[in-house]
């Protein structure tokens, strides 16, 4: 009845995604950014852990979705080396400077991906008019699309999913996503109607260094715990999962 997919920031969230019965990986590198794509490498390891279902997100950079011709095409290459490293589904997302979806590109991106599932990832949160911005990903023949109905989180734009949902009558997936959690998700099932969910599920885990040099930071002006490591949090995504269950009953 109801799909939660993980977004797993690396092959070891998925992992752990996956051993609590999550349906669906969405691997991303750059999750302060928003998500970004995920090396070869951690692709590659997820592909050869999971049994479930593995998306990749296409994004080469943090920022807004309006992507120049070299950045088409590091997502077309992006998109070549993640069908051949055997995933199930891509997830993109392109503007134009209005604020529309970047139909050509889009086009290019998803005959790209022909044979693979196709997510529009949270572009479509900052699209002028989403109900036309909804209508062209179903054109364009898009499997689904994550959104928060515009809002800061899922919860806050649950009038909108359901909104959205309504206008999809099945033609595309409407899979809110941003804030999801085990205090919510009976809510925003009941609001949305939504049967495709998306979370994140992560905790921070102290990092089992021993020497520190405290005061120091890899990340410039953007000061991170250097000692902690934030992962897909199992009890999390087991606690979500009951709570949908209850409602198949």
């Amino acid at each position: 009845m109801f799909l939660v997919e993980n977004c797993a920031n690396s092959a070891l969230s998925a992992l752990r995604a996956q051993e609590a019965g999550a349906s669906r990986i969405e691997l991303c590198a750059g999750m302060p950014e928003g998500g970004t794509t995920p090396s070869f490498g951690e692709i590659k390891l997820a592909r050869e852990l999971l049994t479930i279902k593995l998306h990749v997100i296409i994004r080469p950079r943090g920022g807004d979705f309006l992507y120049d011709e070299t950045e088409a095409r590091i997502m077309l290459e992006d998109i070549r080396m993640a069908r051949e490293l055997g995933v199930d589904g891509v997830v993109i997302g392109c503007l134009t400077p209005e604020g529309e979806l970047d139909v050509p590109l889009m086009r290019r991106l998803i005959e790209a991906a022909e044979g693979l599932s196709v997510t529009c990832h949270r572009a479509f949160d900052m699209c002028r008019d989403r109900v036309s911005a909804l209508e062209t990903l179903i054109e364009l023949g898009c499997d689904r699309v994550l959104t928060s109905g515009g809002a800061a989180t899922a919860l806050e734009g649950a009038d909108e999913l359901a909104r959205l949902v309504d206008q999809a009558q099945g033609r595309i997936v409407v899979m809110p996503g941003c804030g999801v959690n085990a205090s919510n998700i009976q809510t925003l099932v009941h609001r949305t109607q939504a049967r495709e969910y998306h979370l994140s599920a992560r905790s921070s885990y102290p990092s089992p260094m021993r020497y520190r040099h405290e005061g120091v930071s890899m990340g410039g002006v953007v000061h991170l715990d250097e000692y902690s490591r934030e992962l897909t949090d199992p009890d999390k995504i087991a606690s979500v999962l009951h709570l949908l269950a209850s409602l198949e009953e």
